[in-house]
């Protein structure tokens, strides 16, 4: 694997826009449930040069789906068929028709202005790039002193497990390109879903860039995340999957081959 970071100045980025999406389609996955008051905000700071924006609605109550659509007409929609963070991610992940694949938070605490840099990182030759709070450039306005401390256990325990080099375990705001999406094999249903495309990223021997990423506090309504059970999810995440090994591109291309057969 490859770990390197790319520092990105967003300032740069903005004006190359055209020419970025010219080079790849980029679909940004964003999963929602209640979140009607953020999502103005968060679509505003999308990029123009978006070509896709993939809503997964957790079956909301308050309009968020109506709302999402007036701000976006050509939003695709997708329900929810499970329960989780995880679980919508991956639904989402797997309607995206873009070449790229970015997920952001639905509450405006990850700013899609910053998509640029993201975008960037892969095409200049990351296949897997990751958010960080903790690289110059990045931040975050929200992070509390039990759940900074956490983190930094976290990514210290898989730093030493796996042998990467990350600054910031625990954040949701990741972008990669979407044929690595079966390399990673998303198959849990919580907040540790980021954990886990980290630690199978690097299994599956990809090249990953840390990005600079300041997050923001969320806007409107509480956050589903409780520390103490969501870190307990993470920390069983990150000592099972030491077992899990990437499946072969020869074995995934046989794999999909014996499920087209089936169908």
């Amino acid at each position: 694997m490859t770990t390197y970071r790319f520092n990105a100045n967003p300032g740069h980025l903005a004006p190359v826009g055209g020419i970025r999406a010219k080079s790849a389609t980029v679909s940004v996955v964003i999963a929602a449930m209640n979140e009607a008051e953020n999502l103005p905000h968060v679509f505003a700071t999308l990029p123009r040069w978006v070509d896709e924006v993939v809503l997964v609605d957790g079956h909301s109550t308050d309009g968020t789906v109506e709302v999402a659509r007036s701000l976006r007409p050509d939003l695709r929609v997708v329900v929810q068929s499970g329960k989780g963070k995880g679980n919508a991610l991956t639904e989402g992940f797997a309607a995206a028709t873009g070449d790229i694949i970015v997920m952001m938070d639905a509450d405006g605490s990850t700013d899609g202005h910053e998509i640029g840099r993201f975008v960037d990182a892969l095409l200049a030759g990351a296949d897997f790039a990751k958010g960080s709070r903790y690289v110059a450039g990045g931040g975050s306005d929200d992070l509390s002193l039990i759940r900074s401390l956490g983190n930094r256990i976290l990514t210290a325990a898989t730093n030493l497990l796996y042998g990467t080099r990350y600054t910031d375990l625990c954040y949701g705001y990741n972008a990669f390109w979407a044929r690595h999406l079966d390399a990673l094999a998303l198959d849990c249903d919580g907040f540790e879903i980021e954990t886990l495309m980290n630690i199978r990223a690097a299994q599956a021997g990809l090249a990953i860039a840390e990005v600079p990423s300041h997050e923001r506090c969320r806007i409107h309504g509480e956050s589903n995340l409780h520390a103490i059970r969501d870190g307990w999810r993470v920390l069983k995440t990150i000592w099972r999957e030491r077992k899990w090994r990437p499946a072969s591109s020869a074995q995934r291309t046989a794999d999909a081959e014996m499920a087209r057969v089936a169908a």
